[in-house]
């Protein structure tokens, strides 16, 4: 896994902060924003890559 682009949807997944304090979304929508290029819509059923999803919410925790 690339530190830095786990540093950065950390980063993208605090943007999200202000319309819900929950990790588990805001990692979510920040890794589908970065792999699909938009963020998901209602009805979005694309999936993202698991394993940099659950990365980016583990450096989140710990940080």
């Amino acid at each position: 896994m690339d530190d830095a682009l786990i540093d950065s949807l950390v980063a993208a997944s605090r943007e999200f902060d202000g319309t819900g304090a929950d990790p588990e979304r805001n990692c979510w929508m920040a890794v589908h924003r970065h792999v699909h290029g938009v963020l998901p819509s209602e009805y979005d059923i694309r999936e993202v890559p698991e394993e940099l999803y659950l990365a980016v919410l583990e450096r989140r925790r710990g940080s």
